[in-house]
């Protein structure tokens, strides 16, 4: 699927380079084009220095928190809820407390380390399969809540934002945490449906009620603010929460006697590792994302989506985020690489740029995951997960357009 999507990339920028030269006219667009191949290069290295930082540091501080126990006792205050939703899982199972912690690394915006834990977790549901090439109904539940990507915390995003120079990169901080507090609760909700998981008992409600009553205050409270407060309240949030998280691991870290600063230096090497394996991906993808817009493919595609949207009535300020949105279900780093040039050529606080960075925090590589999850396993029937995770996904994206128009239209 990547190979034909990244070769994809190459033929329609060279059709439309043609295009330009024997209509047009215009025989410097190859030369444009060769040009953006050497500057998404040099861009690609540029951004993998931040994040290298940015994984090794995130990895250190999750090795912390988990030697400290913290991972460990989410699992046990989650064991409840596991049972009602999972109820093939038995308690106490190794699988509960892997999947826990790829939460958690999702949570905290660390989608490139969740994935190693995510297949560990999904070999240890595997065990408790009956069937070798048809996934259970938790190998669903698992996979179709990755797909909805609950992100609390977004530092690569932040990074990202950081990279290119914005003031605040914690300004979609809220937004991001709204947009993906709907993906995932639409994805829980389509899958409890088909599953008829008890979700009215009071077991479950007890989990999901405050967490609902919580967000729809917030939500209220928003709802009260101006735009520009909305934005100033989201970078604040994004900072408190990040400095407090770090502060969290650090002191449960010393209260338990954890060696905390050898903890941190294990798990950052794992970061430098994992940053590392990501560099080619991400030349590759933008680099055939450069060489699209060099070409002109890229605005074509986009002037004509926002005469269909305009000729409605409706606000076409969107569909400049729409690349990240349309590639992020097929290739992380091709959405990575979208939102990216994004930020370069709209300005990295535009409105397009910022809607693109929502929907980069709140959505997830659908069918990347369910390839690499259920592959991981040799599974070959995926039954209601592909239309429970796209349910998903694509409320993930509506969302994230509501609610920038809310803040920072």
């Amino acid at each position: 699927m990547l190979n034909a999507l990244w070769l994809g990339f190459f033929l329609l920028a060279a059709i439309s380079a043609t295009a330009q030269w024997l209509l047009a006219g215009n025989a410097e667009v190859f030369a444009a084009m060769v040009q953006a191949l050497f500057a998404m290069a040099k861009l690609s290295v540029e951004v993998m220095v931040l994040l290298f930082g940015t994984l090794t540091l995130w990895l250190g501080f999750l090795r912390i928190a988990e030697e400290a126990g913290l991972v460990q006792t989410l699992a046990r205050w989650l064991a409840p809820l596991f049972a009602r939703l999972m109820p093939e899982v038995p308690t106490g199972h190794p699988a509960l407390g892997l999947m826990t912690l790829n939460f958690a690394a999702n949570g905290l915006g660390l989608d490139n380390a969740a994935t190693p834990i995510g297949l560990k977790a999904m070999r240890a549901l595997q065990e408790l399969n009956p069937s070798s090439t048809t996934a259970s109904n938790a190998q669903i539940l698992f996979l179709v809540l990755n797909a909805s990507s609950l992100t609390l915390l977004p530092v690569s995003i932040f990074m990202y934002r950081l990279q290119q120079g914005a003031p605040d990169p914690t300004l979609v901080f809220v937004p991001i945490l709204l947009a993906t507090s709907v993906s995932t609760l639409v994805a829980l909700l389509t899958v409890a449906w088909v599953q008829r998981l008890p979700l009215f008992s009071p077991v479950v409600l007890a989990y999901l009620l405050p967490l609902a009553l919580g967000l729809a205050a917030f939500v209220a409270f928003l709802a009260s603010l101006s735009s520009a407060a909305l934005a100033a309240l989201s970078g604040l949030l994004g900072n408190l929460v990040i400095f407090f998280i770090i502060l969290l691991f650090l002191l449960v870290g010393a209260v338990k006697k954890i060696p905390v600063y050898d903890s941190f230096i294990h798990g950052a090497k794992e970061g430098f590792a994992v940053a590392r394996d990501l560099l080619p991906y991400l030349v590759a993808m933008l680099c055939a994302i450069g060489v699209l817009r060099a070409s002109g493919a890229l605005d074509y595609a986009l002037d004509g989506i926002r005469f269909l949207v305009t000729a409605t009535g409706v606000d076409g300020r969107f569909v400049d985020a729409l690349p990240t949105a349309l590639v992020k279900p097929f290739s992380g780093s091709a959405a990575r690489a979208m939102l990216i040039e994004t930020m370069q050529s709209q300005g990295v606080d535009s409105f397009a740029a910022l809607v693109a960075a929502t929907i980069q925090g709140s959505t997830e590589t659908t069918f990347y995951v369910l390839a690499v999850y259920f592959g991981a396993v040799g599974l070959q029937r995926a039954r209601h997960a592909v239309p429970c995770a796209l349910l998903a996904e694509l409320a993930g994206v509506l969302a994230a357009i509501g609610v920038c128009y809310w803040f920072f239209a």
